[in-house]
């Protein structure tokens, strides 16, 4: 994963119902939490966690 790809965030993390898309904006190697990711969607929200929590969303 790296800046600008689309990822989805877990409901887990979000606290809201269902996965969220957005563009990846900061990717962060922490060395209490392994990488931590950020991501900006589409009503300009930021979410951001650990790594764990994320998806990779195909592009063709």
């Amino acid at each position: 994963m790296k800046t600008g790809d689309k990822a989805e965030v877990d409901p887990k993390l979000t606290g809201l119902d269902e996965w969220v898309e957005g563009t990846v904006i900061d990717i962060e190697k922490n060395p209490f939490r392994g990488l931590v990711i950020a991501i900006k969607d589409k009503l300009g929200r930021i979410f951001f966690g650990e790594e764990k929590y994320f998806k990779l969303i195909e592009q063709n």
